[in-house]
């Protein structure tokens, strides 16, 4: 059966990610969904979108807030859209998602179905019986909201659901699998995220298994025992497992507690040490240097990461940012930087070239050694200085351009990297639309309505 992997706290926020973001994100997304798929096959991806911790570190990375609810929008979002023009080519698929577009999840599925010769019957009975256990056998107060069903070409499937507490401000996230399960009423959950708020309903605990038998039963003999058993009853409390708990606060500001340290100290000096052996070409370019071989290192952790090293996702936001300003604005010059090393490495691997995207993990290797050895300034002098140096970076928020000196208008990008970002968005951004070309545009008219890509 299903392996639950631990449990989190996150704060209920809303609001929306801009296009400047949600589509960097998206290309992000998918470069590092086939930087995973061709090192350890599809299969590794759907068990790591099944781990709460790896998933919550994942958005980080990203640039999203690092520890609200709105990750998971922007994460099944982002993938989604990043997926599409390749999801035949890497065999994976999201369907479904938030609010409206949970409901087409059966369409999808069944669409997907006749293109790829899936099962899509026993699929669609997948997605409804799981949304019933976490609404109606998982009675803890949350009303779900989001359901999303990732599936590759074999039939493997991740879903994630979300449900939220209005009275409570605060979100519980659900992850499931279809590696080991055995059962989708007796303990199938890969995770339940969310806060423990004292005796709930859990009709799936292995504990819960006379119940449900008897609940059978009792269906089926009308209702005159059920009323004689309920006048006799006395409240019961259900036994709890133990599983590793995260617990992501209210507060916005990245703390010296929410980080552990010695990690994020490894990854800024394999970023001064490796870097430069590793990405002695990409150095002679103009605006790569450690900040971006940094973000790369996170990125590479994200890729390459043993579970237990995704425990502190606060950590996974010093790569980028954040789009509230939390930990600092997203630097955008090192995020294009990012993005074109990391798909440039992507795409010379799919050609058979890995030794850019080995380059790349041996920077996460490299950390691993550091651990313990590398030492450096408290948190809050690298969050500091990352503020200061938010408008040479392009530092920008849902607010609009953020860093010390940033004026009313943005800081002028540099020649290659509007350009380059805008194709990939706008591609993204049009291959979405039906019956619409979605070759990237061209010439530089069309380049300058791209803006909301930027």
């Amino acid at each position: 059966m299903a392996r639950p992997t631990g449990t989190a706290v996150l704060p209920l926020h809303r609001g929306h990610v801009p296009a400047w973001l949600s589509t960097r994100m998206a290309v992000l997304g998918w470069t590092i969904a086939e930087a995973i798929v061709q090192h350890y096959g599809r299969q590794e991806l759907l068990r790591r979108l099944a781990h709460p911790f790896w998933f919550q570190s994942f958005g980080a990375v990203m640039g999203m807030d690092w520890h609200s609810s709105g990750i998971t929008t922007s994460v099944i979002g982002a993938l989604k859209r990043g997926l599409q023009p390749v999801e035949h080519e890497l065999g994976l698929h999201v369907c479904g998602g938030r609010g409206r577009h949970s409901r087409r999840t059966p369409a999808e599925l069944q669409a997907l179905g006749e293109r790829v010769g899936l099962p899509a019957d026993d699929l669609v009975r997948t997605s409804r019986l799981v949304a019933k256990v976490d609404s109606a056998a998982v009675q803890d107060g949350f009303d779900l909201y989001l359901h999303a069903f990732i599936v590759s070409d074999d039939g493997a499937w991740t879903v994630v659901q979300q449900g939220m507490s209005d009275a409570r401000r605060q979100a519980r996230r659900y992850h499931w699998t279809s590696e080991g399960l055995a059962s989708f009423v007796e303990q199938p959950h890969a995770a339940i995220e969310g806060p423990g708020r004292g005796t709930i309903l859990n009709l799936t605990d292995p504990g819960a298994r006379d119940a449900r038998s008897v609940g059978v039963k009792l269906a089926r003999g009308g209702p005159d025992p059920v009323v004689r058993i309920l006048a006799s009853l006395e409240p019961r409390v259900p036994g709890t497992g133990t599983l590793p708990h995260l617990e992501l606060p209210a507060h916005h500001d990245v703390l010296a507690s929410d980080v552990q340290l010695r990690r994020l100290h490894a990854t800024l000096a394999v970023a001064a040490d490796r870097g430069p052996r590793d990405f002695q070409e990409l150095l002679l370019q103009p605006g790569v240097g450690a900040r971006t071989v940094a973000a790369l290192a996170l990125v590479a952790e994200v890729v390459h990461g043993a579970p237990s090293r995704f425990s502190d996702p606060a950590r996974f936001a010093m790569a980028l940012g954040g789009k509230d300003g939390h930990p600092f604005p997203v630097p955008l010059h090192v995020y294009d930087e990012t993005l074109r090393i990391l798909r440039d490495a992507v795409g010379r691997a799919r050609l058979g070239l890995s030794d850019r995207l080995e380059a790349i993990r041996r920077l996460d290797a490299q950390a691993r050694l550091l651990e313990g050895l590398a030492s450096g300034p408290s948190l809050e002098t690298l969050v500091a200085l990352e503020r200061r140096a938010a408008a040479a970076h392009g530092g920008r928020t849902v607010f609009g351009p953020r860093g010390a000196g940033a004026s009313a208008r943005p800081r002028p990008p540099r020649p290659r990297e509007p350009r380059q970002l805008s194709l990939i968005g706008c591609k993204l951004l049009r291959s979405r639309e039906n019956n619409v070309d979605s070759r990237p545009h061209q010439d530089s008219d069309n380049m300058r309505s791209c803006e909301p890509c930027r």
